[in-house]
């Protein structure tokens, strides 16, 4: 859970990242359950994606046929091995390096990287020159997309200008399973070399919870009070679990 701090001292670690929900993407959370029957073969796994469509593929046998092109043999057990250690295609495809490096080498997930990665930028062309606060059901999406899976907590800062469109999507800090450090100062700083007139506070709960708790309220009427004197606007503070969001102004905190 984020603590309140007023340290001035981390570093954020900007990306530019906002996205709405990609096409496919929710085929992604399909839990694997493994196979009823034996596999096809690659080839015969490219055969029937050729002619009925990728849709037609299991997450099990996508994986494999994603694995084909980059190892010689075993993308079968690989792709089985990776789906019963991470529990359903996005945390494979969410997965570290560290994670992946336990049953692939470091080529290979990079490879399984840049699937997630193009779903992102695929969706990047979506939100910018759009009111933020008017596409919620897309912001929503996407900050699913990115943060529902992650295995560690981050702590994100959506900066907005005065129409409410997206100036910069910035993950401020990572953290552990259950902490991820939040400075008031930090976040106002930022937004004002951005210019931005409004903020959304942004964290996961990697427990699948995304229930506020005390410290979270407490750390985000800080971030408030901060905000409220320099004239900027918290929307909302959105906390995502693993299947559903918390939102700080639905639930009366904000």
């Amino acid at each position: 859970m984020p603590r309140p701090s007023h340290r001035n001292d981390a570093t954020p670690s900007r990306t530019a990242d906002l996205f709405a929900a990609a096409p496919g993407v929710g085929e992604m959370t399909a839990r694997y359950a493994g196979p009823t029957s034996p596999a096809p073969s690659n080839g015969t796994l490219g055969a029937r994606a050729a002619t009925g469509g990728l849709a037609g593929l299991s997450d099990a046998e996508a994986l494999e046929l994603l694995l084909s092109r980059s190892l010689a043999n075993g993308a079968r057990a690989t792709a089985a091995a990776l789906l019963a250690r991470f529990g359903c295609l996005r945390r494979v495809l969410t997965a570290d390096l560290a994670a992946l490096s336990a049953f692939v080498d470091t080529r290979v997930g990079i490879d399984l990287q840049l699937i997630y990665d193009a779903a992102r930028r695929l969706a990047a062309a979506e939100l910018p020159g759009r009111c933020v606060v008017s596409s919620w059901t897309s912001l929503i999406d996407y900050l699913k997309l990115t943060m529902a899976h992650c295995e560690r907590e981050a702590f994100r800062v959506l900066f907005l200008d005065k129409k409410n469109q997206l100036i910069a999507d910035e993950i401020l800090n990572h953290g552990t399973i259950d902490h991820a450090p939040v400075y008031p100062r930090e976040v106002m700083r930022r937004a004002l070399e951005v210019s931005a007139s409004a903020v959304i506070l942004v964290h996961n709960h990697p427990s699948g919870d995304q229930t506020p708790s005390s410290a979270d309220i407490e750390m985000t009427k800080k971030v408030v009070d901060a905000a409220r004197t320099l004239g900027i606007a918290v929307h909302d503070h959105v906390i995502v679990g693993r299947a559903e969001v918390a939102s700080f102004k639905a639930l009366g905190l904000i």
